[in-house]
Parts: structure tokens; C-alpha cells; sequence
């Protein structure tokens, strides 16, 4: 299979049109980040459905639009054809509007210390996918602990205002998955976008594929016993 046919990722879509946004938006990966403020929400002591599903939004908006657009403008690893004025835009928008419910809702919920899960997830965004101080965050546990222990942690804070044992177990759970997510992608990146080719590393690529449903299912099923 030539270079020239071979999409960046298996989750990407024939380049073109609505299908470049489709693609930018990384599904797979950014719900298996949601999951994971599922996972947060449903351990609290206290779970509120309202709160979580605010989590989620803040994180849908940081993550899967505005980081990925970012990531997409900084390299074109995706090969989209967005114009970097719009992925900037979408950047900037999107991450404006996820502080925005992160704000809100610290005053709304009488939570102030949720400002600092703002605050930080507001930072790492760009820095991580633009590669702020030389790359020194985009790292794999840059990666790992910006996209799977915060929102975990905010997640959970967010419920009840507190972090107790299981939370940071939680986030360690998840920040090890990402790991794992990071040394499977990595050779299937490059196998990919500078090889062409997907020979050497299908077992890699269909562990790929099931990973975040693995953690959907985990985060549902958590949510599903705390709603019935």
C-alpha cells in the first residue's frame, strides 16, 4: 500500500471537506479521555449527573477540539486541510469556552478550589500541543498526566470537593493506560505517516482499536451502578 493511500490514523477519515473535522476531533481518543471523568465522577462520595456531564463538556471542548486542533495546526499529523486560521480559532474558542464552564461552575457549585483544575487544565492544553518550553511537556508523561489523571482528579473534585485515596488510585490506573496507549502508538504512528505501510504492526493497531472501548465500557458501568 502506497504512502499516498494509507490514512494517518485509523480513525481518520478520507481527507476532505467536513470529514477533515471529523477526523481533527481524534474520537476514539478523546472519548476514552471522557471516560475517564466518568470514572472521577462515579467514585466521588457524591455524584451528581449534572456535574459530571458539565466535566465532560469542559473536557470535550479542551481535549477533543481545542488540543487536537492546536496538535493539528503545530505539525499537520492528521494531513487535514483545515486552514490554520480556523484551527487556531477552534483552538482558542473551544478552550476559552471549557475555562468558561470550569469558572461557572466553581461559583455555581461553591467550589473556589475548582478554579485550580481550571487553571492548570487551561495551561497544559497549549503547552503540551504546541510544545511550549522547548517540548519539555510533550512527553509521555506529559500526555498521561494532563489527558488521564486530571480529569479524573477533576472529576471527582468536582462531585464533592474533596480527593481522597481512591481517586489518586484511580488517576494512577488511568495515567498507566495512557502509557500503555502512548507505547503502542508510537511504532504505529511512524508505520503509518513514514513508512506507509501497517504490515509489522497490525496486532499493535487492533490493540489500539480496543482500548478505549475497554475504558468505556469501565466508565459506563461505574456511572450505570451509581444511577441505579
Amino acid at each position: 500500500m502506497g504512502t499516498e493511500e494509507l490514512r494517518p490514523a485509523f480513525y481518520a477519515l478520507r481527507s476532505g471537506g467536513w470529514r477533515d473535522y471529523v477526523t481533527v476531533l481524534h474520537l476514539p481518543y478523546t472519548a476514552w479521555n471522557l471516560s475517564y471523568v466518568a470514572l472521577g465522577a462515579a467514585l466521588a462520595p457524591r455524584f451528581h449527573t449534572d456535574r459530571m456531564l458539565w466535566t465532560m463538556a469542559a473536557f470535550a471542548l479542551a481535549l477533543g477540539v481545542a488540543a487536537h486542533a492546536l496538535d493539528e495546526h503545530h505539525g499537520r499529523p492528521l494531513r487535514t486541510q483545515i486552514p490554520g486560521a480556523v484551527l487556531v480559532g477552534l483552538g482558542i474558542a473551544s478552550l476559552a469556552g471549557a475555562c468558561a464552564i470550569g469558572v461557572w461552575a466553581a461559583f455555581a457549585w461553591d467550589e473556589p478550589w475548582l478554579l485550580a483544575f481550571v487553571g492548570v487544565g487551561g495551561f497544559v492544553a497549549p503547552a503540551y500541543n504546541l510544545e511550549w518550553f522547548g517540548g519539555t511537556l510533550h512527553n509521555a508523561w506529559g500526555l498521561a498526566l494532563s489527558w488521564a489523571a486530571l480529569p479524573v482528579l477533576t472529576a471527582y473534585f468536582a462531585q464533592d470537593g474533596t480527593l481522597r485515596a481512591e481517586a489518586f488510585l484511580v488517576a494512577g490506573f488511568a495515567t498507566a493506560m495512557i502509557h500503555v496507549q502512548r507505547t503502542l502508538s508510537t511504532p504505529v504512528r511512524h508505520a503509518r505517516r513514514t513508512l506507509g505501510t501497517t504490515e509489522n504492526v497490525e496486532p499493535l493497531e487492533r490493540a489500539l482499536r480496543i482500548l478505549p472501548w475497554a475504558n468505556i465500557l469501565l466508565g459506563s458501568a461505574l456511572v450505570v451502578a451509581r444511577l441505579t
